[in-house]
């Protein structure tokens, strides 16, 4: 710069009109009532104001200005403060002092390095309280991130205690009532209700079976593998369905690819699929006629793609996101735990699942990898 004797006259004027320039700013910012360092924003107004002084007479004081932008920047984030009002305050105090700026009498090339160095000057302060807050920022969301994902963790070891003394306390009873309905068949086979009874019960083992694979040390008594032909597993799902079918009015059809065989645990994928489309039909329990389930199978680059499809509401977006989430549940008496359990399984088997849903259809679609030719042992 040109030395302090070049802007006598504008520092002097400046100085002369802190306190108006700190007032007219202070009445034309973006402030929020919840802003927890309101009595803050004002102290720095005029910190800010001071610093534009020196660099008028001095080199920029760029140690200064990012050490007010760091403050600040801490102080925005801690208010839960829109980085764009921050910004808009800067440039109101901006224009403010370069409007005071217009009014000394500076001659033609005083005033474009005044100005020059101004706009610098907050170009940096602007540079350095972004910068330092979007840091902060990512910083925040990074700590909400791990606790969200410890909460989940709590969460699943806790429900993991629970399915294990669940598991206990009612699959020995269930296994023995549904040995003594097997018998009750055999003797009477004409007895009515009794195909419904084993049906329900099915249904129980299945949901406590839910239960099962959310604890880990109950899940790894399960790891049997075999060859399997995945159109068999589905053909028993459906069969296995097929009350509930009839009862909800639905029409399912199947369109099955090439067979294709794969090694899995056989009870697990029969779990997922069974789990699938009980939820699509429990989708579309409430719609008028046609209620529709599309079943689909085809082969592509050493995978199967099993695609379930029904014709039910549209899921929302922000809802897709989530759905595999543990304990996220649309349901009334729903657990969340139901497509959480079958990412796992399908994970397990070096799967994917995904879901997507429009106006028309929603499906839900797996990929399994095809059995490989050279595929020697298939026990684990």
């Amino acid at each position: 710069m040109n030395g302090i004797s070049t802007y006598t006259n504008l520092i002097e004027f400046l100085d002369n009109n802190e306190t108006n320039f700190i007032e007219e700013w202070w009445q034309t910012i973006q402030l929020q009532q919840y802003d927890v360092n309101i009595d803050m924003v004002k102290q720095n107004g005029l910190l800010m104001y001071r610093l534009i002084k020196t660099t008028l007479t001095e080199n920029i004081p760029e140690n200064d200005l990012k050490s007010l932008a760091y403050k600040v920047a801490k102080e925005r984030v801690e208010a839960k403060i829109n980085i764009g009002d921050f910004v808009h305050n800067v440039n109101l105090g901006r224009t403010i002092i370069i409007k005071h700026v217009f009014l000394t009498a500076l001659d033609k090339e005083q005033l474009r390095e005044a100005i020059e160095q101004i706009n610098t000057s907050f170009d940096l302060f602007c540079y350095y309280a972004v910068k330092k807050y979007t840091v902060l920022k990512e910083e925040e969301i990074q700590e909400k991130n791990l606790l969200l994902n410890e909460t989940h963790k709590v969460k699943l070891t806790l429900l993991g205690q629970m399915s294990s003394s669940f598991v206990h306390e009612f699959r020995n009873p269930l296994t023995a009532v549904m040995g003594f309905i097997k018998l009750l068949k055999t003797d009477y086979p004409t007895l009515k209700y009794l195909d419904i009874i084993d049906h329900e019960l099915e249904q129980l083992k299945f949901r406590i079976t839910q239960f099962l694979h959310t604890s880990k040390n109950e899940g790894a008594q399960e790891q049997r593998k075999e060859m399997v032909t995945v159109q068999h597993i589905l053909e028993e799902i459906v069969k296995f369905l097929y009350p509930s079918i009839v009862d909800n009015d639905v029409n399912v059809i199947t369109n099955y690819g090439p067979d294709a065989q794969m090694v899995a645990n056989k009870n697990e994928l029969k779990q997922v699929f069974l789990n699938i489309l009980m939820n699509s039909i429990d989708a579309i329990t409430k719609k008028e006629k046609p209620k529709e389930i599309y079943v689909n199978t085809s082969t592509n680059d050493g995978y199967i793609i099993i695609d379930f499809s029904n014709n039910g509401p549209l899921i929302p977006d922000e809802t897709i996101e989530v759905i595999f989430e543990p304990f996220y549940t649309t349901k009334e008496l729903g657990t969340g735990i139901g497509l959480f359990v079958c990412r796992k399984i399908i994970e397990k088997h070096n799967g994917t699942i995904a879901c997507c849903s429009n106006e028309e259809m929603t499906t839900f679609s797996i990929r399994l990898p095809i059995l490989q030719k050279d595929t020697s042992n298939i026990q684990e």
